[in-house]
């Protein structure tokens, strides 16, 4: 791979000598502009809004615009004499854990490489150095004229650095979530995590760009004198319908598991408050039937003690009785 910068790694007293390349590439199909009446190309002029002249690339410079619209021209010797420290070295300036680096910053990624035989020694023990402390380096570096951040950590034997953006270029995220409060239900919940778990994971070297395959094949048939891919059935609108959402959860776990061969039975789950109220009631519930029972008992023992009460009350009058027709004259 062509290096497209040559410099060294600044580690403490420690110097490795680099060559930067590029880690990514674009696969994206490109197109050209044209003109529709007869297919010519359809090219860009650079013109001066002053005289309407096309410009050479000669003689085209650098400016900055001033809030006003004044135009200051700046130089390459302008920007030659600036301080820069970083213009052949990438400074490492702290070691610290992978986890505090946020994923907005990430940028492009590149591959380090030892610039040398004598290079092969720091480098690896740099490399060794990040792999043991299971941390990353963060690093500036200049390219292209400016000062960039960078995150330097280990992919297999090789050492990668990512150019990060400055915490400052990282925009808040204000007015982005949702204002309307929303309730998500427990059940909601449960049918997310049980969709989730049933897409499980994936070998991320088996993902592809299905967008780019089928322009591919679109532009070979239309090369090869044919009317290029014919166009999908319409669909229904999607856009501003009202989902159910516990109905759209269900069917994609049905979808999801049919998909990978298990068996597609989702098991209906109660709403969040029903859930609820099963689980933690359960023990409310057995002590309210206990207390019923006890209750229950105690009527039935009061029940059978009014009972008793009321036998003896009408075998004492029965006695009375008796008595009092004993003592009665003939």
């Amino acid at each position: 791979m062509r290096s497209i910068w040559n410099g060294a790694i600044s580690f403490g007293l420690v110097s490795i000598p680099i060559k930067l390349v590029n880690a990514t590439e674009s696969r994206s199909v490109s197109f050209r502009q044209i003109h529709t009446e007869d297919g010519g190309r359809v090219r860009y002029k650079k013109v001066c809004e002053l005289d309407g002249e096309e410009v050479p690339q000669a003689e085209i410079g650098k400016a900055y615009e001033d809030a006003d619209g004044t135009m200051i021209p700046i130089t390459d010797e302008d920007l030659a004499a600036l301080p820069l420290p970083t213009a052949k070295t990438i400074e490492i300036v702290a070691f610290v854990p992978a986890g505090e680096i946020d994923p907005l910053q990430m940028d492009a990624a590149y591959y380090l490489s030892a610039n040398g035989v004598p290079a092969a020694k720091p480098y690896t023990l740099l490399r060794e150095a990040l792999k043991r402390s299971d941390r990353v380096a963060l690093a500036k570096y200049a390219l292209r004229g400016r000062e960039r951040l960078g995150m330097l950590r280990v992919v297999d034997d090789v050492i990668a650095m990512h150019g990060l953006l400055w915490p400052d270029e990282i925009r808040a995220p204000e007015g982005v979530a949702p204002e309307t409060p929303v309730t998500v239900r427990e059940a909601e919940l449960d049918l997310a995590d049980a969709l989730m778990a049933t897409l499980g994971e994936v070998d991320i070297t088996t993902l592809h760009d299905d967008y780019r395959t089928a322009v591919e094949e679109m532009i070979a048939a239309k090369a090869a004198g044919g009317e290029g891919v014919a166009p999908p059935a319409p669909g229904e609108e999607e856009g501003g319908r009202v989902i159910d959402l516990m109905a759209a959860l269900e069917s994609s776990v049905r979808a999801a598991r049919e998909a990978r061969g298990e068996d597609a039975v989702v098991t209906e789950l109660k709403p969040r408050g029903a859930a609820k109220k099963t689980a933690k009631a359960t023990p409310a519930k057995k002590t309210a039937e206990k207390k019923t029972a006890e209750k229950k008992t105690t009527a039935k023992k009061a029940t059978a003690k009014k009972t008793a009460a009321k036998k003896t009350a009408t075998k004492k009058t029965a006695a009375h009785k008796t008595t009092a027709q004993k003592r009665r004259p003939a």
